[in-house]
């Protein structure tokens, strides 16, 4: 079987990145599998074995994300025609989705949908008219496909209810390396830290939906004066976050440490926030309580059924401080779907061959 992905991660272009791995690893299930990354990457392809991957360059600053998508439906197109693809998957239902689906015009192959974000939820259509387009997209992209994988029940549900669509939805969560529990502590940063008693953690791109405003704003107002937050992510917010953190009076005591490997940081934390107004799955949630962290979040993705301290952003200062108060101190995973990432590579390849099989 002859599969083309299309994916919006650049880290796939490194050789030694998790997102290489994960498609090197689905590429042995298949006979040939080529991306299409939409996104900044090198001039050329980059061949691995039977892994191809096609870059999509942007042509101009303002225009670059349409650009890309455009680019990519001639990509797509081309790719189809010279090797025969079988089925065509896309990491998302907007205009990666739509750029697919005209670049499928005229062929047999099948249409594999993946969605990780829940854009259903009132949240997503509410940030700005970019996502409100993307839900009417959607809708167009999805009743189009063969068939849909979501990384959430929550999101299942969402399209159920929605759409009503005659294809299969399979719940395939975000794969996690839960041994993250196992790793030994970095003494250097353990010693950068030492002063504060107690260390808050943020994992998150500083975006707007993730909301990291919030954390600051609790971490003000509960937080002890010998606790720190810890802040890792990069993102068009930083500016506008360490600028908040300036008025509330608390930088000092803010770290912003950019976008950096958080495996580390999970290990000398005491509790990890996540304030996003949603998400699809929350990988950084089931990383943390695998690692024995307790984690404070908003209700997201799979915080409640993962085992995480539920409050509403309104009431997320006073369950902070409650956790002050008397914890926990331990966090502990209550559901994780796979045995290893074998198990989730086969789930993965099977449900993407599934869609010409039926």
């Amino acid at each position: 079987m002859r599969v083309l992905l299309i994916s919006t991660d650049r880290t796939i272009f490194e050789e030694g990145s998790a997102t290489r791995r994960r498609h090197r690893a689905y590429a042995k299930c298949f006979e040939e599998l080529h991306v299409v990354s939409v996104s900044e990457g090198p001039m050329s392809a980059v061949r691995d074995g039977n892994l191809t991957i096609y870059p999509v360059p942007p042509y101009g600053a303002f225009f670059r994300s349409l650009s890309r998508r455009i680019q990519a439906t001639f990509s797509i197109a081309g790719i189809i025609s010279r090797y025969n693809i079988d089925v065509v998957t896309v990491q998302d239902p907007f205009e990666v989705g739509l750029a697919a689906l005209v670049g499928m015009m005229g062929t047999k192959a099948k249409f594999h949908v993946q969605v990780h974000t829940d854009f259903l939820s009132p949240e997503y259509a509410r940030l700005s008219f970019i996502n409100r387009a993307r839900v009417f997209i959607s809708g167009f992209v999805l009743r189009r496909a063969s068939r849909i994988r979501v990384v959430s029940e929550r999101i299942k549900a969402s399209i159920q209810d929605k759409y009503r669509l005659p294809v299969p939805i399979t719940v395939l969560p975000i794969f996690t390396d839960v041994e993250r529990k196992n790793v030994s502590s970095d003494e250097g940063l353990r010693r950068r830290f030492e002063k504060h008693k107690t260390k808050l953690l943020v994992v998150s791109r500083l975006e707007p939906e993730k909301n990291v405003a919030l954390a600051l704003h609790s971490f003000a107002e509960s937080a002890p004066y010998d606790s720190c937050l810890i802040i890792v992510g990069s993102g068009r917010k930083r500016k506008a976050l360490e600028r908040q953190a300036n008025f509330l009076g608390i930088r000092d005591r803010v770290y912003f440490e950019g976008h950096v490997d958080p495996t580390q940081y999970y290990v000398i934390a005491d509790v990890i926030l996540v304030t996003s107004q949603y998400e699809g799955y929350g990988l950084v949630i089931v990383e943390a309580l695998a690692a024995g962290k307790p984690v404070l979040s908003t209700d997201v993705g799979i915080a409640r059924e993962a085992g995480a301290i539920v409050a509403s952003p309104e009431k997320f200062s006073d369950a902070l401080a409650q956790w002050f108060k008397s914890g926990p101190r331990e966090g502990h995973l209550k559901i994780h779907p796979y045995k290893n990432f074998e198990e989730y590579v086969r789930a993965y390849c099977d449900d993407v061959a599934e869609s010409v099989r039926k």
